[in-house]
């Protein structure tokens, strides 16, 4: 599925911070459960380890996980998230995209 665009609206408003908008975002990308309650096969953000070690901690801005957030602005740059105060991301954010760590080369600080 890497590269596949998938249409999910975030409502930024309904966060405070970088933290909660990436705890969100794992949240929606783990594997769904199977009718008898068991877990499928993993996602790539799992075998990425994403929340793995501590369900509260956003694996995705912290450079542990193969994948990492970035947002592209109004500008039409693809930029790291967290680079930018939270108030300014949520007023310059077009949209959001997880990606392979080694694809975003250039982008911010690992």
């Amino acid at each position: 599925m890497d590269g596949v665009p998938i249409g999910r609206k975030v409502d930024l408003n309904a966060h405070d911070s970088y933290e909660t908008l990436a705890l969100a975002l794992e949240d929606m990308f783990q594997r769904p459960n199977n009718a008898n309650g068991q877990s499928g096969s993993q996602t790539p953000m799992e075998r990425g380890h994403v929340g793995a070690n501590d369900p509260k901690h956003p694996r995705l801005l912290d450079s542990s996980s193969d994948f990492v957030l970035t947002y592209e602005d109004k500008e039409g740059d693809w930029m790291l998230v967290g680079d930018v105060p939270w108030r300014m991301f949520v007023n310059t954010v077009k949209r959001l995209r997880i990606m392979k760590t080694s694809d975003a080369n250039g982008l911010g600080k690992f």
